[in-house]
């Protein structure tokens, strides 16, 4: 009968110490904080943040998965700003009444590279979908772009 509740009260303790340790920890803090802000978009903050706990802990497996996803997402955040500012230039250079062969090979090379760097992002599983979607789309957009402009 004493064994009946020594071991469920030993496993009960062990995992209050264990959730101590885990809240009390700087790293893991700050782990826990990179998450938030990774849920939150706020990539570079979780990036930040989850670099941080990975300096004062480097065994500890949420920072160092937390500050990878946070490097891919900044990834697609960075092609999807480009792909925007590329986008504007080539709607400018469309406003015009007729294309020049200088202008369509600007827009070839703008085309060829973001085709190329879109083949360089590699998401994962946990990588924002809405990310990974709006990077698609501009993706998308560049390729029927390069075959208008090659024709």
């Amino acid at each position: 009968m004493k064994n009946k509740f020594t071991i469920p009260l030993f496993a009960f303790i062990v995992l209050v110490l264990m959730s101590i340790y885990f809240l009390v920890n700087p790293s893991y803090q700050k782990s826990i904080e990179a998450k938030y802000y990774y849920e939150t978009s706020s990539y570079k903050e979780a990036y930040r943040l989850a670099s941080e706990a990975f300096a004062i802990d480097v065994y500890n497996r949420m920072a160092s998965t937390i500050m990878a996803q946070s490097k891919t997402s900044l990834k697609y955040v960075d092609y999807i700003d480009d792909a925007k500012k590329y986008m504007k230039q080539i709607d400018e250079i469309a406003k015009h009444d007729t294309l020049t062969d200088a202008d369509k090979a600007k827009m070839r090379l703008i085309s060829q590279v973001m085709i190329d760097s879109y083949v360089k992002l590699a998401p994962s599983v946990i990588t924002d979908i809405d990310l990974v979607d709006e990077a698609r789309k501009y993706y998308d957009n560049f390729g029927k772009l390069l075959e208008k402009v090659t024709k």
